[in-house]
């Protein structure tokens, strides 16, 4: 495997040799790898790849579509296997499969909280807001084993530093009391990924993840606990769950759970996640194929105009249920369940769509 492919990106606060230069270009070597597998039912089949990063904080390409400028990611690879995830392009860069490997081979930066509680003390780090779920689930199975992100909130808490979190994971809730502590002392969002609540479609489309109904119990306790909470309804798939009837369902599930807002993202898919999506649908829905290929013709997003008509439907539903978009880019301030109700917010004007899945 290429782990030497994981290089510092220019600009990012990672070590020096004391001329501006970055000390070594490898993120880690190939020396510092370590694999393991457990014999254990919820890891049966997996492997970790543990590795010692040299830098974690990651700068987002300027080019990219992303509302913020930096990433954590403690993992690489997915046992969630969302068959449409974008990450799977990542595990080529590494020479593992894109397919079944991006599930099953995990990498894990095991000095990840280390690494950033020292990037974060750098003077060269200017307190930007940090997002962290974009690339793959930090709250993945594997996270109940590691237990990194306990460290990466604390080492954030302790510099006051912005952050947000996109999961699918309900395992966020292990980690409640150390998001409020961070709530007192800096800005923090959190939204949680539900694209549809069709039971039958979850199965096939996100095998690893936790139902959609026991997403949105995280989006109720959070609330419960005075954390406001967001969901990205991601993603809404093109003649699988973008049924009026569907949409409606979904929305309502969403408000009932207390959600501060809805943002629809239609599914996109970039090479690598759709070799693999395209694969999936022609095993479980063959008579879609054709009409996937006309509809992506173009490249990896569907046509604006479907995007659009999906965006107008689901913010119309938002409305009758008492929920709105989110503006992009826009933190959420986590408050502690004492302080005082927030000002009404200011009414949003043309909603914007995200593009973090």
């Amino acid at each position: 495997m290429r782990w030497e492919n994981l290089t510092v990106e220019s600009g990012e606060p990672g070590e020096s040799d004391g001329h501006g230069r970055a000390a070594d270009a490898a993120l880690f070597g190939a020396d510092a790898v370590v694999t393991r597998t457990f014999d254990t039912p919820e890891f049966r089949g997996i492997t970790f790849h543990e590795v010692r990063a040299r830098s974690v904080l990651n700068r987002v390409p300027g080019a990219s579509r992303m509302p913020f400028d930096w990433t954590v990611n403690p993992y690489r690879g997915c046992t969630h296997a969302c068959v449409y995830c974008f990450a799977r392009k990542t595990h080529g860069y590494l020479d593992l499969d894109t397919g079944i490997g991006f599930d099953t081979q995990i990498v894990v930066k095991v000095n990840a909280p280390e690494v950033l509680r020292r990037q974060l003390s750098s003077r060269r780090w200017q307190g930007d807001h940090v997002a962290m779920g974009t690339n793959v689930d930090c709250y993945q199975r594997a996270e109940g084993r590691y237990r990194l992100m306990p460290g990466i909130i604390s080492a954030l808490t302790e510099h006051a530093n912005p952050f947000s979190i996109l999961t699918k994971g309900t395992l966020i809730l292990r980690d409640l009391e150390l998001l409020v502590r961070a709530a007192a002392v800096t800005d923090v969002g959190i939204s949680v990924s539900v694209g549809f609540t069709d039971t039958e479609l979850w199965r096939t489309v996100e095998p690893g993840t936790p139902a959609p109904e026991r997403r949105l119990d995280v989006v109720r306790t959070l609330g419960e606990h005075g954390i406001g909470c967001g969901v990205l309804m991601a993603p809404v798939v093109p003649f699988l769950s973008d049924h009026p009837a569907q949409l409606r369902d979904t929305v309502r599930a969403i408000a009932a759970a207390g959600a501060t807002s809805v943002t629809p993202l239609v599914l996109h898919l970039r090479p690598g996640a759709r070799e693999w999506f395209m694969a999936w649908l022609g095993r479980h829905h063959p008579h879609l194929v054709r009409r996937y290929e006309r509809l992506y013709a173009e490249g990896a997003y569907a046509p604006k105009w479907y995007q659009r008509r999906i965006t107008r439907q689901v913010h119309d539903l938002a409305q009758e249920y008492g929920i709105g978009p989110t503006r992009a880019g826009m933190a959420r301030r986590i408050r502690p369940a004492e302080a005082p109700p927030a000002a009404e917010p200011p009414a949003v004007s043309e909603p914007t769509q995200l593009t973090l899945l």
